[in-house]
């Protein structure tokens, strides 16, 4: 199967380096997606996480949830409440590994 082109997220640091994000699929281009990684990020650095780890890390979380979604849901048809369900279990998850 060939990988689907154009839809991963870049981020860019203030100093110009560029990190590409492995996670997350198309159903993540519907409304409120973008709020929902809005507000991971947002959460992120409410706990004192720096900005761009923040941002790096947001980003790679909301597109594992994406990836969950479309799994259990398929891609087509994803909605925002789709990726906010499956945040807790993936931040679980995520808080184990060390």
């Amino acid at each position: 199967m060939r990988e689907k082109e154009g839809y991963r997220t870049v981020v860019s640091s203030p100093e110009g380096v560029i990190f590409i994000n492995p996670t997350g699929n198309p159903g993540l281009a519907t409304a409120g997606t973008g709020d929902c990684l809005t507000g991971v990020i947002a959460g992120f650095i409410s706990q004192g996480i720096p900005v761009i780890e923040s941002v790096i890390a947001g980003v790679y979380v909301h597109g594992l949830a994406g990836d969950m979604a479309a799994e259990k849901n398929g891609e087509r048809g994803l909605i925002a409440s789709d990726i906010i369900n499956h945040l807790p279990n993936i931040l679980k998850l995520i808080a184990n590994i060390k």
